[in-house]
């Protein structure tokens, strides 16, 4: 006969589980977006409203041309007013010129800073997002618990499909956790992309995301229309999303480790 404390002790651990799985696909869906995002080409607004106005110019002048082909000689139209409106194109054009002499002193900026950047490859990288780069057959992540609590552990790949689980029980402080790149079923798993969500539980049931710092090796810079992005294999993660930078030889591994191979 199967206790009343044990059935509860299962459908707790099965929500935890549930939660730490929800949260690893939606993980996934928002990182694929911003992959996504940062491969997209920018075009320059300077150079389009240039082309605009070139347009819009060459039709005034024959709307002008044909107004005074046809107007009334015995009034005739005031040259105040399309020596007003003459001015008026010629100052916007300046200000696109200005626009785009701006964008381009901006893209050299960003050129030196991803020259800069590109320093930091193969530095190891700590970041608080999501992603999970699973590169040389391992992956690491560290969370913080203030004391010993449940811990539900899911990873995705990139569609958003579970490949790995692991129930633990945290220790007070920093915990590392290290995935060797196996799957469920213990299958090895290629090196790529992968996202991970940390779920706990309270006392009373009710479970919450446990804030989690991912370590990779950066691989190289990219940079998107409206972003600079840190690659770490086939992971791409926001420079903003970066807390620091280290040398791979001065790593220090965090206080309480725990590996995948234990449990699945």
């Amino acid at each position: 006969m199967t206790s009343v404390s044990s059935t509860t002790s299962t459908a707790s651990t099965a929500s935890l589980l549930s939660a730490a799985v929800t949260a690893a696909q939606g993980a996934a869906s928002t990182n694929k977006a911003t992959a996504a995002s940062s491969t997209s080409t920018s075009t320059s607004s300077g150079t389009s409203a240039l082309s605009s106005l070139s347009s819009n110019f060459n039709t005034f002048l024959t709307l002008l041309t044909t107004q005074l082909e046809n107007q009334d000689p015995s009034s005739p139209m005031s040259s105040d007013t399309f020596t007003t409106e003459l001015a008026q194109f010629a100052g916007v054009q300046q200000q696109v010129d200005t626009n785009t002499n701006l964008e381009t002193l901006i893209s050299l900026t960003e050129d030196g800073q991803e020259s800069s950047n590109m320093s930091l490859v193969g530095k190891t990288a700590t970041t608080t997002a999501s992603v999970f780069p699973l590169q040389d057959g391992s992956a690491n992540v560290s969370y913080t618990t203030t004391s010993a609590e449940p811990i539900a552990i899911a990873v995705t790949n990139s569609s958003g499909t579970v490949v790995k689980t692991e129930e633990l029980t945290s220790t007070a402080g920093t915990n590392t956790w290290t995935w060797d790149g196996t799957d469920s079923d213990g299958d090895q798993l290629a090196d790529g992309a992968y996202n991970i969500a940390v779920e706990t539980m309270d006392s009373s049931g009710n479970t919450s995301a446990v804030a989690t710092s991912v370590t990779g090796t950066v691989t190289g810079i990219d940079r998107s229309a409206s972003a600079i992005y840190v690659e770490m294999g086939s992971s791409k993660v926001n420079m903003t999303d970066v807390t620091s930078f280290s040398d791979s030889s001065s790593d220090t591994s965090a206080s309480t480790s725990t590996s995948s191979s234990s449990s699945s």
